[in-house]
């Protein structure tokens, strides 16, 4: 932009540059500052270009390898190089136009041989082949292609609903994973835990039945010793018989329990065997005379 311009002079603004012309033929650049020119030799100034950076976003919608429609946003920054302003006003019309379809070209030649996972991991390396290919071309124009950057890729809806679902179904089966790790170590855990609290338990009723076994020792050696003329065995039978009684107690004391009590001394037991034999006997002998009976009706069974 020029800050003032008349017919004989004109001030160029600062990061700008000047074309000028004599007779319509280009006659140099002219820089930031103030100008003088003489009509009457057709000396005029032509137009201006700004140096600072500009910015252009393309959006540019084409298909990966495992055809997938994507579109990627693209923003391409550039300037004009002072030395060759000339060329950047007189060669190109419309420099973003011819930006956008060297970048519209590239894009659509590189991005095809990628699938849609490698295209999100490696945009950067499309954006370096599009920097590539623009500063060659877009050299010999004039201008300088300072950065790309790739701003976005925007796949179908579908491809994203799709994307995300495989995303969250990978996510439910590393939770599922570490989730059964995580049970089979507790698992792991209560076991042996329980492992060790039996064994402290089995070590427990041993410490307990080795003491019970020498206190029964020492009373039997004290009742001994006390009334003299007694047997070992009748001192652990009182005993035996005194604690059958304690503990019939302890049941008589709670209200909560039901207890039926039955012959339980290892001669009761020799006699319930017994009875069993001779009810077995008896049956067997039962069958045998009504064979007898019922082939001889004579015969009669006392």
């Amino acid at each position: 932009m020029v800050g003032t311009y008349c017919l004989f002079c004109a001030c160029i603004d600062q990061a700008t540059v000047g074309i000028v012309e004599k007779w319509g033929r280009f006659l140099f650049v002219a820089s930031p500052g103030l100008h003088f020119f003489n009509p009457f030799r057709g000396e005029c100034l032509a137009g201006v270009l700004s140096t600072r950076i500009s910015s252009l976003d393309v959006r540019i919608e084409t298909k990966t390898k495992d055809d997938v429609f994507v579109q990627l946003l693209c923003s391409i920054q550039y300037r004009v190089i002072r030395d060759h302003a000339d060329d950047a006003f007189y060669e190109l019309q419309d420099p973003k136009e011819q930006i956008q379809a060297y970048v519209f070209d590239v894009v659509r030649a590189h991005v095809p041989g990628m699938t849609l996972d490698k295209l999100f991991e490696q945009k950067s390396d499309v954006a370096k082949v599009v920097l590539e290919e623009l500063e060659k071309v877009m050299g010999a124009y004039g201008y300088n292609i300072e950065q790309i950057l790739m701003v976005d890729i925007i796949p179908d809806a579908s491809v994203r609903r799709a994307m995300n679902e495989i995303n969250a179904a990978q996510r439910m089966r590393e939770a599922s994973q570490y989730k059964g790790e995580a049970e089979k170590v507790l698992m792991v855990k209560r076991a042996e835990a329980e492992a060790e609290a039996k064994y402290l338990g089995g070590v427990g009723v041993a410490r307990q039945r080795q003491a019970i076994t020498e206190g029964l020792r020492d009373n039997i050696l004290d009742f001994s010793h006390v009334v003299s003329g007694t047997s070992a065995k009748e001192v652990m039978d009182l005993i035996m018989v005194t604690q059958y009684f304690d503990t019939l107690k302890d049941l008589g004391n709670s209200s909560k329990n039901t207890t039926i009590f039955i012959p339980h001394g290892p001669g009761h037991v020799r006699d319930i065997s017994q009875q069993i034999r001779d009810g077995v006997l008896e049956a067997a002998a039962a069958s045998s005379s009504f064979e007898v009976d019922a082939s001889n009706p004579l015969i009669k069974m006392d």
